[in-house]
């Protein structure tokens, strides 16, 4: 006695196929992962060292000397004045033809050390006026009162400015870390295969860029999400005492 089995007509073979591979991005869903990985990475290395710079050109902008204000004021007007697709640029093809002549061969700059120093570069120059204003925001009072104890000027800093420095520039620091994010999209065009390098390759290879593009707009709008939130706790969490006071 024969069974029948359920009835799938070719067309609906094709349909469950097609369904199937959108919903695994055609093959590409483990690189578009890869990717990401690579866009967190990068944001995160040009996170910290931009914060550091930042941190070095507000103590810059507030020194007493006046050539090293000037020379941070000169860093931050001419970063900010400047597209950051071009300081990537210049960084990544200057740079090769800057080491090779010192070094007497070729050597090339790779993608990822160049969109790290130029993403680290513009998150410090707008990271610097943040800090600055911040540092300004302190209570002139309690640092008085510091050095009425008797406290020295890197104690001063470490234990009373800083701590509410943190406090205070958290939510320009915020923003700027959300810019960056999206600023790591640029870094695609030197090669490195980051999110948006991912996305492009596997577009034109399948020749559905709305797919691949779409996939990574809601990576990125992950990303956001999930930091936005993350920023909200830590405003929450660095500002109890003040609130509470």
């Amino acid at each position: 006695m024969l069974r029948m089995g359920p009835f799938l007509s070719p067309s609906g073979r094709e349909d469950c196929g097609r369904s199937g591979a959108i919903l695994d991005l055609r093959g590409y869903g483990t690189q578009l992962l890869d990717g990401a990985a690579m866009t967190l990475a990068v944001a995160a290395i040009s996170l910290l060292f931009g914060g550091a710079i930042g941190l070095v050109g507000a103590g810059a902008k507030l020194s007493r000397w006046a050539w090293l204000r000037s020379l941070a004021g000169a860093y931050t007007t001419i970063i900010r004045g400047v597209p950051e697709l071009l300081i990537l640029l210049l960084l990544y093809f200057g740079g090769t033809v800057t080491l090779s002549r010192l070094a007497g061969r070729y050597v090339e700059v790779d993608g990822l050390s160049a969109g790290v120093f130029a993403l680290s570069l513009v998150f410090g120059a707008y990271a610097t006026e943040v800090f600055r204003g911040a540092i300004l925001a302190v209570p002139r009072g309690q640092i008085e009162a510091a050095r009425a104890l008797g406290l020295r000027r890197l104690a001063i800093f470490r234990r009373v400015t800083l701590p509410q420095v943190w406090r205070i520039a958290l939510p320009g620091l915020g923003n700027l870390w959300l810019v960056l994010l999206k600023d790591t999209s640029l870094v695609s065009v030197v090669g490195l295969e980051e999110l948006m390098r991912k996305s492009a390759i596997a577009a034109g290879v399948t020749r559905a860029p709305f797919l691949f593009y779409g996939a990574a707009a809601l990576l990125y709008l992950a990303f956001t999400l999930v930091s936005t939130a993350a920023l909200h706790y830590a405003e929450r969490r660095v500002g109890r005492g003040f609130r509470s006071a």
